[in-house]
């Protein structure tokens, strides 16, 4: 999924002889942020709420004031991750994309691009969630897959986390099945660190009574 794809039809730009009120009462009706300013094709920066709220004469035109933000943007061929990199960084609710010639072509609604982010990372689709910690040096995507695979599930989405100021990783697991308990005990035989799991609430019940009955048994022996 590029910028060009997730280009908003609603969000309007405006332009330097427009007032703050009109501006924030676009972002009211909307329920964003940040507006981009644009004259004629040229893209001149973002206005904030917090820009509008600073200013000493809301009825002025907006271009006679110096923005906080001025050109942050996006190329409409670049992908939703390094949109949302933009977007987080820069705490945006909208981030404006150009082409290679830099005229504003329009802008990617937050809104938007979670909803289309959920989509690449099957957040909406079921199934479980596994988060190992693993040694950066122990890492073996294939290993992981294999294991996961043997169980009958397949991978649906990874995220790997650099842990700060350490040198093991965190990894992310969404799979395509909601019962995990044999993928975790097939995890646990081979001495991955399981930080957490999520499941459905009768099948984790399940695995938490199959753990005290194993635990029960091994104290009878």
């Amino acid at each position: 999924m590029l910028a060009k794809d997730l280009i908003s039809d609603e969000i309007p730009a405006l332009r330097t002889s427009d007032t703050a009120v009109e501006a924030l009462n676009w972002m009211e009706v909307f329920r964003i942020s940040h507006l981009p300013i644009v004259n004629n094709e040229e893209f001149l920066g973002l206005i904030s709420d917090t820009d509008i709220f600073d200013l000493n004469n809301p009825e002025e035109p907006i271009g006679n004031h110096t923005l906080s933000l001025r050109r942050p943007s996006v190329r409409y061929d670049q992908h939703i991750y390094e949109i949302m990199e933009v977007a987080a960084r820069l705490k945006l609710t909208v981030v404006p994309v150009l082409d290679h010639q830099n005229k504003f072509l329009g802008v990617v609604q937050m809104a938007d691009l979670l909803h289309y982010f959920s989509k690449l990372s099957a957040i909406e689709k079921p199934g479980g969630i596994i988060v190992l910690e693993i040694a950066q040096s122990d890492y073996s995507m294939s290993e992981i897959s294999q294991i996961i695979e043997s169980n009958d599930a397949k991978i649906l989405s990874m995220y790997v986390n650099t842990l700060a100021d350490s040198t093991k990783l965190e990894v992310t697991l969404k799979l395509n099945i909601t019962d995990l308990t044999s993928i975790i005990q097939t995890f646990n035989r081979y001495e991955y660190s399981i930080k957490a799991s999520f499941m459905e609430f009768d099948e984790q019940e399940d695995l938490y009574s199959d753990r005290y009955d194993s635990f029960m048994r091994f104290l009878n022996t």
